[in-house]
């Protein structure tokens, strides 16, 4: 059974845990104010709101429910468009919504909404900016976004009172969301006792199940109807397969770790100070709170955001036959994900095993290190190219350096030639000429939808001097 509180009832359904929430809320829940859209994860139409209890705290997430399996809400407290409604007018985001005109025809309007009301949860400074980033995942067709943004900059000036007020009592409270959120909490508590939700942690029902889910953001794209009534694994919870540490002279991150974990990971900010910038790159809020690290690398997407970013820090994934779980046999092994890829969409690995944490080396006091991508849009897109690089430097001279590159060849690339010319040169004009010379020698880029094989190699080309021109910035490398 899967148990959960929908907005403000306890749910208990003996439902396929593999449907997704948004068919359970619309055809089962009859709660139509959640719209359906792309079903991709694009458009933000079907927002929901996730809620918590993470170190001891009540925390919300936006995401989409139409990626969302309802295992996935197990525990949880999912919140829709009729769960923010006050019971005597609108709250306070729907009027400055009404107010600035910021809906037309309305079919997008409930998911922004719940967006801003996710924003009004969160531990986040009242600022415009932070409002309007909250709905980088919803998307308008027809009201045009500038009402939309004086709408949230209204939000944001209310939300300044609340200063040092835990979010979820301060929104209750002041009425920006009903009051029964004040409850929530506690309810939440009492339905996480342990000998209610311990099947969908016990390890040998993980090695029963077929299908193997963390957030699902790209398998429920690609396999929707068969997941749907598919006996899953659900690992997106699981306790051994989240945090994020140091040990010893390493990182080590849980395998079901979030873009959005890792954005709030001090472990992370320490390593790489520019990780909220190359965040913002990957896709949307939404998806960023579902999408999990493992998950992007077993996608084998030649243009995984992540998966290029591991690669340059030679990531090794630990790997669990959950097969031989329980037997005499060795069930653990060590594979670099540098050799994780043979082929478009073919893998290093046995069907059986499971990726249980990854790690890298932490960098030294003279690494350097930088991402970048080329989309055609900022938010919610895919690279057409993108690019890591990370290097140690040693008086001026590189001593070590690992440099990866999607969206040109069937898998995503580790550029071997280009990474070992580095090692012993000194940065120049002419190093960073001879080491894009090198990658195109690597690549086999084709002509598709995000652009011709030409124009992706020539972007290569420009990632890799856009790497040195953000890491050297004093160094003059030409036009």
């Amino acid at each position: 059974m899967t148990r959960f509180i929908l907005n403000e009832k306890e749910i208990e359904t003996a439902l396929s845990p593999g449907m997704v929430l948004l068919d359970f809320i619309r055809y089962h829940r009859h709660l139509m104010g959640t719209k359906i859209g792309c079903r991709e994860g694009d458009c933000g139409a079907c927002t929901v709101l996730v809620g918590e209890i993470k170190d001891g705290e009540l925390s919300y997430q936006s995401m989409t429910s139409c990626l969302l399996p309802i295992g996935n809400a197990h525990g949880k407290h999912i919140v829709t468009i009729e769960g923010i409604n006050n019971s005597k007018g609108l709250n306070p985001i729907q009027q400055a919504m009404a107010d600035e005109g910021a809906t037309q025809c309305g079919f997008c309007t409930p998911g922004f909404v719940v967006s801003l009301a996710g924003f009004c949860l969160s531990r986040k400074e009242a600022t415009t900016e932070n409002a309007i980033a909250a709905m980088d995942g919803n998307i308008c067709r027809c009201t045009g976004y500038k009402s939309i943004e004086r709408a949230a900059a209204r939000l944001a000036i209310l939300l300044r009172e609340r200063q040092k007020e835990e979010p979820v009592m301060f929104a209750s409270k002041n009425k920006i969301l009903p009051g029964y959120f004040s409850e929530i909490k506690m309810r939440l508590q009492e339905l996480n006792d342990a000998e209610r939700v311990k099947h969908f942690m016990d390890p040998a029902s993980l090695a029963q199940r077929s299908h193997v889910v963390g957030g699902g953001t790209d398998l429920y794209v690609q396999k929707h109807d068969e997941l749907a009534h598919s006996a899953i694994r659900f690992v997106f919870d699981h306790p051994q397969l989240n945090g994020i540490i140091k040990e010893g002279n390493k990182c080590i991150i849980g395998a079901s770790a979030t873009v959005t974990d890792l954005k709030e990971s001090t472990v992370i900010n320490e390593i790489f100070p520019q990780f909220n910038r190359y965040a913002r790159l990957v896709s949307s809020t939404p998806i960023r709170n579902m999408a999990t690290i493992a998950g992007n690398f077993i996608n084998a997407s030649p243009i995984g955001d992540f998966t290029i970013f591991f690669l340059a820090l030679d990531a090794q994934l630990i790997l669990n036959d959950l097969s031989k779980m329980g037997s005499n046999g060795e069930s653990v092994r060590t594979l670099p994900l540098r050799k994780l890829y043979k082929g478009y969409k073919q893998l290093n690995k046995k069907e059986e095993e499971q990726i249980e944490r990854i790690w890298f080396d932490l960098p030294g006091e003279n690494s350097l290190f930088n991402f970048e991508k080329v989309s055609k849009r900022t938010h919610l897109d895919i690279a057409s190219v993108n690019s890591a690089i990370n290097i140690t430097m040693n008086n001026g001279i590189i001593e070590n350096a690992g440099i990866s590159a999607g969206g040109v060849g069937p898998t995503p690339i580790y550029l071997h030639k280009a990474s070992e010319f580095l090692e012993g040169e000194e940065i120049s004009e002419k190093t960073v000429t001879k080491t894009i010379e090198l990658a195109w020698s690597e690549i086999s880029p084709i002509s598709d939808a995000r652009g011709s094989k030409e124009y992706k190699k020539l972007l290569l080309g420009q990632l890799i001097k856009a790497h040195f021109m953000t890491l050297f910035p004093t160094i003059d490398f030409g036009n």
